[in-house]
């Protein structure tokens, strides 16, 4: 079932939505926050990829890349976005599961645009300030998000 919805919305969807026949992109639209979470991650993402190669490092290790040294910005930029990177495929692959098997929209919405709001703030203290309590508690809060929306998604693939 959830491959038929997959391959519909994929390779008929929008050409069935453009000529006005169907609206195949219609199951979705109950998920336009996760959607537009998902979207605002990818800028965020990318401007985070920007502002790590701004500069150069105070010190460099033999292998080239910024010694750990959170007084150094371009360690914490550089810093923020690799973190960001390894936040990518859980936050997209649960966010898309939960959209796929039906999850509650308003917990999916909820907790993808939470994801959002704290990564956010995560990345802005995380290049403006040293403060790890702070980069921790919104860590805290993008992760525990992305666990309730794979939760989601395995209890609805566990019910189906």
């Amino acid at each position: 079932m959830i491959r038929a919805v997959v391959f519909s919305v994929l390779l008929a969807g929008p050409a069935l939505a453009q000529d006005g026949s169907a609206d195949a992109l219609a199951p979705f639209a109950a998920y336009a926050h996760t959607l537009a979470a998902l979207a605002g991650w990818a800028v965020l993402t990318t401007v985070l990829a920007a502002l790590s190669t701004c500069g150069k490092p105070q010190i460099r290790t033999e292998s080239g890349h910024p010694a750990r040294d959170y007084s150094d910005p371009f360690y914490r930029r550089t810093r923020a976005h690799l973190n960001a990177v390894e936040s990518t495929g859980p936050f997209i692959a649960a966010a898309v599961a939960a959209i796929l098997i039906g999850a509650p929209p308003f917990w999916v919405n909820l907790l993808a645009s939470v994801f959002l709001v704290a990564r956010i703030g995560m990345a802005i203290v995380h290049i403006g300030t040293e403060n790890q309590p702070a980069r921790s508690a919104l860590f805290a809060v993008g992760l525990f998000c992305v666990i309730g929306l794979a939760g989601m998604a395995l209890v609805g693939a566990v019910t189906a």
